[in-house]
């Protein structure tokens, strides 16, 4: 692998991630023409329905493009779909050389931009940083395998793994710089679920701190429907969507209340009393959510792991401890024995402020 293909697509991924919880549902894309060692054009996909980053990238080089190549993090398509393809667009401007760091997931794609690039004349090298632009964009390739969203558990704890003291009270455990970090990861994702306990224990607002970008959509899970009407989280407006999830148990009088501040309340199937995580997460999937940020609490938490629904995990933990009586991060397993414990995998640890940081996969 060339050096000068690493340093450019390392550009091209910089670029990608101005779009990080923008583009949805599509995926985040950056590229940059390079002619006479030279940058003659960039650009990054901003949002869904408008120009991909290759095309705002030929725009900017307009004649210059003539002879360049172009570094892209995902594979350029080759349909019609918002906008035109854009293997065409790329020929058109004479661009001699195309590298791409993935394939595209979408079986539209999935290297038919590639081998049409090909076709028309234009020369390709793939699988440059390619595990880096997979990363990039793993809530995109999740979403299109399995039509579902990228799940991420966040949970702030204890060092004895408490989230809360005996009495209810949790704010704050964790320090402010381990609270600036789950803003950003707020910033990456499509909704935030919290379970109702969380909402009537901490009345949480569930926003994010940028005014200048649309907050994730709001999803309380709410089997009955006891959400209080005075809930910091039912102050609904264009930039804070928010959804009730709950099911046939609650009353209609309740439903139509909550309606009428804006809030969209949605019915779903329950699983022993309790709403169907599953019937969720498949209705999101079809709305086009690509990743949800789970954040609680106790009863939310193990029912995500318990039906092997969570992908990620981030646990900060605070050097306090609050003993037995305080509320614990996730209820009761049922997991008898140690092998039926849940395994996170290709875990990394990091200090936040006074905190820890360990996520990791399931």
């Amino acid at each position: 692998m060339l050096p000068e293909h690493v340093t450019y697509m390392n550009m091209a991924l910089d670029l990608a991630r101005k779009g990080e919880g923008l583009t949805t549902p599509n995926p985040m894309v950056g590229a940059l023409l390079v002619r006479d060692a030279q940058v003659v054009g960039q650009g990054f996909h901003q949002k869904s329905g408008e120009d991909h980053a290759e095309i705002i990238a030929l725009k900017e080089a307009g004649e210059k493009s003539r002879g360049a190549t172009l570094y892209i993090t995902l594979e350029p398509c080759c349909h019609v779909g918002k906008t035109g393809p854009c293997t065409e667009a790329i020929w058109k401007a004479g661009v001699r050389k195309v590298v791409v760091g993935m394939l595209d997931p979408n079986e539209l794609v999935n290297g038919k931009g590639i081998r049409e690039l090909r076709r028309l004349g234009v020369e390709v090298e793939t699988g440059v940083l390619e595990k880096e632009c997979q990363d990039l964009n793993e809530f995109f390739t999740f979403w299109i395998k399995h039509q579902t969203p990228f799940v991420m558990l966040k949970v702030a704890s204890t060092l004895d793994g408490k989230i809360a003291t005996f009495k209810g009270e949790s704010q704050w455990i964790t320090s402010e710089e381990s609270r600036n970090v789950v803003q950003s990861l707020r910033n990456k994702v499509d909704a935030i679920i919290v379970g109702i306990g969380t909402v009537m224990t901490d009345n949480p607002q569930l926003l994010i701190e940028n005014k200048n970008r649309p907050n994730p959509l709001r999803i309380i899970v709410d089997s009955k429907l006891k959400i209080s009407p005075r809930a910091k989280v039912l102050k609904v407006d264009e930039r804070t969507p928010t959804m009730v999830v709950t099911t046939r148990k609650s009353t209609q009088k309740k439903m139509k209340a909550l309606e009428r501040k804006g809030v969209r309340v949605v019915v779903v199937p329950d699983k022993r009393g309790r709403v169907s995580i599953v019937s969720l997460l498949k209705l999101l999937g079809k709305e086009g959510v690509l990743s949800v940020l789970v954040e609680g609490g106790a009863e939310l938490n193990a029912s995500f792991l318990r039906e092997k629904l969570a992908h990620k995990m981030y646990n900060f933990i605070a050097p306090r401890i609050l003993g037995d009586d305080a509320l614990g991060a996730f209820a009761d397993m049922g997991l008898g024995d140690l092998d039926q414990a849940i395994k996170i995998k290709n875990t990394r640890v990091q200090s936040i402020g006074k905190d820890f940081l360990i996520q990791g996969y399931f």
